[in-house]
């Protein structure tokens, strides 16, 4: 892959709101630490998602000392939020799985529901550890994750996104493109590739920690949602419908489960193991 380095480390502290941009990040067993720990559910407990609610894309959530979030959207004065005390869990439903989190202060839920205009509550995923196996077709015993969608990390690649956006720029919907990396929600960027080299990897090291290329990674109508304005195109889906069909699914990226922990830096190499 020659001189492969990790272009961009990303995280989003609340699942659904805007992603984080880090010069580095520490790697746990179920994904970078402080990456979807914290989501929204409605009043029936089912975690909300920019599939339902793409005004989420506008809401930011920058990690405090401690835990605690700094809330912050259009139209809503920001929000300190604490980690609420472990004691009493409300279970939630993450994708049809039943998980146990906390429940956020009184004041964290009023905002959120304020800036959506829905009845939301904003929960605190406590242990990641015990709490939520990675799907178990893909998965090796005892592999978790927070509340990432199916798998603790996500990797892109620059290299793909340019193919990607010279098959939209051919497309029907040209105006749309170029898209960019936020679109995908990485949680790792990968430059110096070639285009969809990823396709092919098994194991991959990022600086000094190993992981382990669980499968490609399906995309759905998130990803036509402009994460500055919310607003809503056909794009990028069209053209993975055309291009990019794996196994039913239109895929872009790989999902990913750590082999081991530690830091990871951008501009660190990366390298392909298998």
């Amino acid at each position: 892959m020659g001189n492969a380095t990790l272009q961009s480390i990303h995280i989003h502290p609340v699942k659904a709101f805007r992603g984080l941009s880090l010069r580095e990040s520490v790697v746990e067993p179920w994904g970078l630490a402080g990456d979807r720990r914290w989501a929204l559910v409605d009043d029936g407990g089912k975690v909300v998602t920019q599939r339902e609610q793409p005004r989420l894309a506008q809401a930011a959530a920058e990690p405090r000392p401690g835990g605690g979030l700094l809330l912050s959207a259009p139209g809503r004065a920001p929000l300190t939020v604490p980690v609420p005390e472990p004691g009493r869990t409300v279970v939630i439903d993450i994708f049809g799985t039943k998980v146990e989190a906390v429940a956020a202060c009184g004041a964290a839920h009023a905002w959120c529901a304020g800036y959506l205009g829905a009845d939301v509550r904003l929960v605190h995923l406590d242990d990641p550890a015990t709490c939520r196996p990675v799907d178990p077709d893909f998965a090796l015993p005892g592999e978790t994750v927070s509340l990432a969608d199916g798998y603790p990390l996500l990797v892109t690649t620059l290299a793909s996104l340019d193919a990607l956006n010279s098959l939209l720029a051919q497309g029907d919907h040209a105006d749309e493109g170029p898209l960019p990396m936020n679109r995908f929600r990485p949680n790792m960027v990968v430059a110096g590739t070639e285009a969809w080299a990823e396709d092919q990897w098994s194991r991959i090291a990022v600086g000094e920690v190993v992981f382990r290329v669980a499968r490609p990674c399906g995309r759905c109508v998130v990803t036509t949602t402009d994460q500055d304005s919310g607003a809503r195109g056909r794009e990028p889906l069209h053209t993975l419908a055309r291009h990019r069909r794996r196994d039913g699914q239109l895929v872009f990226g790989q999902n990913l489960v750590p082999l081991g922990t530690g830091t990871i830096r951008v501009g660190g190499p990366v390298r392909v193991l298998a």
